[in-house]
């Protein structure tokens, strides 16, 4: 019988083959935490009694989420990871590097590897043909510390993606669409799997923004096959070496198939609070809904791709007065790039606010939170109450086209109209 995605990877790093539902144990090709779940991880292996790491160099902290720290507490804890690094070797992305997710995006998960990463959406590293997920600090801490880790082998969903975007619809109105269909427990501890013309002529870093919220579903991974999308991405970034070519078994089975024509699609709006209360854009709640801010940014869509398409559409143009525009670049890669090219001119010319590469206000910490009843409209991957810090306002999640139009109209507005 054919072997799914996850069902190779999985075997080849158990060194059997396995079945949906089969617990096994499974070497680690990358362990990594961020600053709000590193100081607890570090707690666990030092009451494990446990000297020295399996193998440092596939351990990874990012300080991302308090980036620069926003308290002294805070600070405190970044100091606490930054010795725990230089005691053990290691690998440290300190203030200012980026997203922990859009880092190994760019330099660590190749495919078929097994990556485990102490926040939810580690899954991101599914668009390279590897099985990547989130697990809890504990259980990351271990994987860390012995280069192992046990799970559980999913059931697989396959995703039929057919039919090209209609103009003003990305990757991210096809997960929003297909979250709100399936519902926020849709694929509770299995896999979606991506495949269909769509997706073979996908760019890659809109793969990465459809593996990054397979969580919203209840996925255990988004996971696609590697291909020549994924060898292009890798050379970019000088990691040729690499790549190798993954995909499932033809005669693989799969709990079920859903079926999208991606040429029928809109752009969505998540609404407040939960990731599956999705609308298309010409539905009558998101007409002339005003807006407080918009925000731009996160391991969902920071990266130079997403920041361009705003770019291109306010070039020229001043944000709604009245609604702020705070943008985040993922990665100091992507902030380079975009000081070399003339989206920053064009961003800051246009009324954004630029953070330094980090977080941002996404997970409610510092630079840009709301204010109370405020409405917020992200590119972010989650929209849950209180998720930008302040449990009285109203988050609502889109792609970057609809951000960006809905910064110069000041309220929820259709991509489609200014692109």
């Amino acid at each position: 019988m054919g072997k799914t995605l996850v069902e190779k990877i999985i075997g080849s790093h158990a060194g059997k083959e396995v079945v949906p539902g089969e617990l096994a144990i499974v070497d680690v090709d990358l362990a990594y935490f961020q600053d709000w779940t590193g100081p607890l991880a570090i707690v666990q292996i030092k009451e494990m009694g446990i000297k020295k790491l399996k193998d440092p160099k596939k351990v990874a902290f990012f300080i991302d989420h308090s980036s620069p720290s926003s308290a002294k507490e805070l600070a405190t804890d970044h100091n606490r990871i930054r010795a725990f690094a230089r005691e053990t070797g290691a690998r440290l992305s300190d203030v200012g590097e980026g997203v922990c997710h859009v880092i190994t995006s760019e330099y660590f998960v190749k495919p078929g590897d097994i990556a485990v990463g102490a926040d939810s959406h580690t899954c991101q590293g599914g668009a390279f043909g590897a099985f990547t997920s989130g697990m809890g600090s504990t259980d990351v801490a271990v994987a860390a510390a012995l280069g192992k880790t046990w799970l559980r082998v999913p059931e697989s969903i396959k995703m039929e993606v057919t039919g090209k975007f209609p103009k003003g619809v990305y990757a991210k109105d096809l997960i929003l669409h297909l979250i709100g269909t399936i519902g926020a427990d849709g694929a509770t501890y299995q896999s979606l799997e991506f495949h269909g013309d769509t997706i073979d002529n996908m760019p890659f870093h809109e793969r990465l923004v459809i593996s990054n919220m397979a969580v919203e579903a209840g996925a255990k991974c988004g996971i696609f096959p590697s291909d020549r999308s994924t060898r292009k991405y890798m050379e970019e970034h000088g990691r040729a070496k690499d790549w190798k070519p993954l995909d499932a078994d033809p005669d693989a089975q799969y709990v079920k198939t859903i079926k999208i024509d991606a040429s029928k699609l809109k752009p969505m709006v998540s609404f407040p609070h939960t990731v599956d209360n999705t609308r298309p854009i010409d539905h009558s709640d998101c007409k002339d809904r005003p807006l407080n801010q918009i925000y731009i940014g996160t391991c969902t869509n920071g990266r130079f791709e997403d920041l361009k398409i705003v770019a291109d559409i306010m070039k020229g143009k001043k944000t709604h007065p009245g609604t702020r525009l705070v943008v985040t670049p993922g990665s100091r890669t992507v902030f380079l790039k975009m000081l070399k090219s003339d989206v920053m001119e064009t961003l800051v010319e246009a009324g954004a606010a630029i953070n330094s590469p980090g977080c941002g206000p996404c997970p409610g910490s510092q630079t840009g939170l709301l204010g109370d009843d405020e409405h917020c409209l992200s590119t972010a991957n989650r929209n849950f109450k209180g998720r930008m810090g302040n449990p009285t306002a109203f988050v609502y999640l889109a792609s970057p086209a609809t951000c960006a139009a809905s910064a110069l109209a000041g309220k929820i507005a259709d991509p489609r109209e200014v692109i």
